[in-house]
């Protein structure tokens, strides 16, 4: 079983760090709000015939529930987006990964506080082994840099972007007992529905970007691979080993993306990516062991 969880929580991570360098290559060819927009319209197209009938027959259920899943939709998949756009706009890349790291503590402390879900010493030190790969990746091998970061205005929106996928992940614990078409489905349709007022605004604004033939080569990998595909492995990983494990896999995305952008945008291997690498696949493991103990 957990075996399982590891390949879909791999596949996630590897796709949402080509997601990042997915945000990369959009610049001039499709603006923000636009693509997260744009995203939700054509995942939502993907899993129409997919899950239509799932959710017709599940319907009382998604009815039941409806603002749950409306706010696990709205949470995960476009204020998170959203927010991290815009922080980026205010703050440093690098904070924004060292930022987006604290998510595993974040469910941890939630879960504790909401379920009374308990974590062992082994699980703990994991976390800190893949915040520190994470902080070595963020500073290019240079530590000392973290010393000089400053906070600022896009740092706080960061930490309401962290909480809504902590929010998020926590959350789906609580989705009512649907077939998993149904289920996303649903998110996305939330998803489409609460990105529409920011696209607005973007037009509104005269900031949208009309996506070119690269900006919609980009719409599409964020539609496919970092929406659907990604959320279903997330989703199913989440069932298989619960939120706690499998949100310290979160800490392998910016890893995957700095690799992803060496091999996909040119950039220079260097040594510190693979002692990063190193040392988030150590913590990830190192609290695997503890959490299958404990789960024994």
């Amino acid at each position: 079983m957990h075996r399982n969880a590891y390949l879909f929580l791999f596949l996630t991570t590897l796709l949402w760090g080509g997601n990042s360098v997915a945000g990369k290559l959009a610049v001039g060819h499709v603006s923000p709000m636009t693509l997260v927009f744009l995203r939700w319209v054509m995942a939502v197209m993907i899993l129409l015939p997919i899950g239509w009938r799932a959710l017709r027959e599940d319907w009382p259920q998604v009815r039941r529930h409806w603002l749950l899943l409306a706010g696990l939709g709205a949470c995960g998949f476009t204020f998170f987006n959203v927010i991290f756009y815009t922080a980026l706009n205010y703050t440093t890349a690098i904070n924004v990964s060292i930022e987006q790291a604290a998510i595993p503590i974040v469910i941890i402390i939630a879960n504790f506080a909401l379920f009374r879900l308990r974590v062992r010493h082994l699980q703990i030190v994991g976390v800190a082994l893949t915040i520190m790969g994470v902080a070595l990746t963020a500073s290019h091998g240079d530590l000392a840099q973290l010393l000089k970061l400053g906070l600022n205005y896009g740092d706080a929106i960061m930490l309401v972007a962290v909480l809504c996928y902590s929010l998020y992940s926590v959350g789906l614990r609580l989705k009512p007992a649907i077939r998993w078409q149904s289920l996303i489905l649903a998110l996305s349709l939330a998803a489409l529905l609460t990105s529409l007022p920011f696209f607005v605004w973007e037009v509104a604004a005269g900031r949208a970007i009309v996506p070119d033939a690269r900006g919609w080569a980009i719409a599409a990998y964020t539609a496919l691979g970092a929406s659907v595909v990604s959320q279903i492995f997330y989703i199913r990983g989440n069932e298989l080993i619960g939120a706690n494990r499998a949100g310290l896999f979160i800490n392998l995305v910016p890893i995957f993306g700095t690799l992803l952008s060496v091999l996909i945008v040119g950039e220079k291997f260097q040594l510190y990516q693979g002692l990063a690498l190193v040392l988030v696949l150590g913590g990830i493991a190192l609290a695997e062991y503890s959490g299958r103990k404990a789960a024994l």
